[in-house]
């Protein structure tokens, strides 16, 4: 098969078009034709390096969101056949630890995660366990499919389980037009919340206005006395954070007493510092988002699966146009995931 090898760290030369020998599913596997795979942060991240999941080994196949076909299936499978439209979820898990089996392996101390550190989806097919393959409804297309898996999730366990939003509430959400915040934005005012939205250009916050937003607010403007306008005077009940250092104290700034605050990001930077006092004294929360479960896994399809939800896809690019594909995802005008199709 073709796949796309990453060799070394540094910029997209590090990753070349191969041919290697076709993955051989387990008895507990299927073996999935790629039809779509979108690029994630964590891809960036890990062909730059350092590397930064254990166990990432060189060379490795990228690729965590995986939508395709069951082309193969294990003698133990069952429920799974070969033509099913399939989306895969992403974290494996060592499959045997006390995590694992309470279906939470994203905490399992020897985390595998399919494009992170084993095999993933930039090629042409991809072995995985069976019980990670969800079926696709007819009504949804496999790329479509591939831009769900990691941002969706995170945002399901980030906005819904984490920070618990609540009908009424106001829930500012930062980098909005994000592939994670665009979920995010759209899970919040489906649960009856007001979304506030911060991002940095009149194109993004043309988008989150189109998925519902309330109010619109450029990251270089004023953000904390806007919020406080738009809110009486209180402040936001919830703040969404994935982007860190650059915004964090903003974030924090906007909530009301009693707020919180969930971080689920770094992307600008991991240290911060802010004020103890400020915290202690207005009863913030602050809260680490980590990593959804299972069964988050299967419910965020079903919501989204029923209709009224939105994955915005910027662009698709074939295997043979990594560097294009890196260059669009990297951009600082990217609204929305990029997609690798074999």
């Amino acid at each position: 098969m073709k796949a796309l090898v990453q060799t070394g760290f540094g910029g997209p030369e590090v990753v070349s078009l191969r041919h290697i020998a076709d993955p051989v599913p387990g008895p507990r596997d299927v073996l999935v034709r790629v039809r779509a795979c979108a690029l994630n942060r964590l891809d960036v991240l890990q062909r730059r390096g350092p590397a930064v999941l254990p166990g990432f080994r060189l060379p490795h196949i990228a690729g965590m969101d995986v939508a395709g076909h069951v082309e193969a299936a294990g003698d133990e499978v069952r429920g799974i056949a070969p033509g099913d439209r399939v989306v895969i979820d992403p974290t494996l898990g060592c499959g045997t630890c006390g995590r694992c089996a309470a279906g939470d392996p994203g905490h399992c101390a020897d985390v595998r995660v399919i494009g992170g550190n084993t095999a993933g989806g930039f090629a042409e097919y991809v072995a995985v366990p069976a019980r990670l393959a969800h079926r696709v409804p007819g009504h949804v297309g496999l790329a479509e499919a591939a831009a769900l898996p990691s941002t969706w999730s995170t945002a399901w366990h980030a906005t819904l389980t984490v920070g618990a939003v609540a009908a009424g509430e106001t829930v500012l959400v930062q980098a909005a037009a994000s592939g994670v915040s665009i979920a995010a934005v759209q899970l919040a005012k489906r649960a009856g919340a007001r979304v506030v939205a911060v991002a940095g250009s009149d194109a993004k916050l043309a988008l989150a206005a189109d998925l519902g937003a309330d109010l619109l607010l450029h990251n270089d403007a004023d953000v904390v006395p806007a919020v406080r306008r738009f809110t009486g005077g209180e402040g936001a009940d919830l703040a969404l954070d994935h982007v860190g250092a650059a915004t964090l104290k903003t974030s924090l700034d906007s909530l009301r007493a009693g707020g919180r605050l969930v971080t689920f990001g770094n992307t600008t930077g991991d240290e911060v510092t802010i004020s103890l006092a400020g915290v202690y004294h207005r009863g913030l929360r602050l809260l680490g988002s980590g990593a959804y479960t299972e069964a988050e896994f299967s419910a965020m399809l079903s919501a989204y699966y029923g209709g009224g939800l939105r994955a915005v896809r910027m662009a698709e690019y074939g295997l043979d146009e990594l560097p294009a594909a890196f260059a669009a995802a990297e951009s600082r005008a990217a609204i929305g995931k990029v997609l690798v199709r074999p």
